[in-house]
């Protein structure tokens, strides 16, 4: 049967380098001082003023970084022309600007390696089948199986972008076709999957669904793994799920950089437990999961369990 791999906003294209947020500007990493964009929640600006960056904290990104498609957009440092992984490292950088970030090409299909201390991987794509591909017809990567791996057994953080079929997680989209890589995420212990809000929420002025966003629906155990968070498209000219996964990427680092110790799936659980619903308009359990991830209550006790 054919697997059909395809990124929520770009075909994917290989390259795999470490890199720093102050470093590879070709990237578009931004090599001056971190800054807090208007797309941004202003609690990212809290959690730096504590000294909390994602330092200690390796990010990966496995996205499309040789495709020659590219597409403009603006985070705040003027408008550029980037691969859909480019744009995804920068935005994951750019929250999290202490953290080791390293890129994988999606389509390598080699082991996502992992390094020493907390890891963070991001996958703003998903791994197409028609409706009805049982397990065995899906023929994992070495790549798949190392990123499901680690989720299973907690040893990464995943921060898996939700889709952008209008779906709930696990269903059939326009296509005839299902995200068989959100499927197999499912009930993964450090695993997040990220829905889109049309903007960043707060109680005076409540964000909506993204209306392309994907949703956990009425499967609990999915809802339990189901995080908003806002893509401002207005201001950056970026939309799709694909640019909701870098900011719980980022967030998962920011929390790793004050919670040492802690593990993946401490790290995964912090994030979904405290979850706000009251910046949510009408927040309903399936179409929002746990709700608007909140990096600022994430941060607010002295340790996690």
């Amino acid at each position: 049967m054919k697997i059909i791999r395809i990124v929520s906003l770009a075909a994917l294209g290989l390259l795999t380098l470490t890199t720093t947020h102050a470093q590879k500007s070709g990237l578009g990493i931004d090599v001056s001082a971190p800054q807090v964009q208007a797309w941004m929640s202003s609690e990212v600006g809290d959690a730096w003023a504590g000294g909390y960056k994602g330092s200690g904290v390796t990010v990966t990104v496995v996205d499309d970084f040789r495709s020659k498609k590219g597409f403009y957009g603006n985070l705040g440092q003027g408008t550029q022309l980037l691969r859909h992984g480019e744009w995804t490292l920068k935005e994951a950088s750019m929250i999290a600007p202490s953290a080791t970030m390293r890129s994988k090409d999606a389509n390598s299909g080699t082991t996502v390696g992992l390094s020493r201390g907390l890891n963070v991987l991001n996958i703003s794509y998903g791994i197409y089948a028609r409706v009805g591909s049982t397990a065995s017809q899906i023929r994992w990567s070495a790549q798949e199986k190392s990123i499901i791996s680690y989720a299973q057994n907690g040893k990464a953080v995943i921060s898996k972008a939700a889709g952008n079929d209008s779906v709930a997680i696990g269903s059939t989209n326009a296509s005839g076709n299902v995200d068989y890589l959100n499927v197999a995420l499912k009930g993964a212990q450090s695993a997040i999957y990220v829905g889109a809000l049309n903007t960043n929420g707060t109680t005076s002025a409540p964000a909506t669904l993204a209306n392309y966003s994907n949703t956990p629906g009425a499967d609990e155990t999915v809802q339990r793994q189901f995080l908003v968070v806002g893509v401002d498209g207005a201001k950056t000219g970026l939309y799709g799920t694909s640019f909701a996964a870098p900011i719980i990427t980022g967030y998962a680092a920011i929390l790793g950089s004050k919670f040492t110790k802690a593990s993946s799936t401490q790290i995964t659980n912090q994030l979904l437990i405290t979850a706000r619903r009251d910046t949510i308009s009408n927040y309903n359990a399936a179409t929002h999961g746990k709700g608007e991830a909140s990096i600022t209550r994430s941060l607010a006790p002295v340790s996690i369990q």
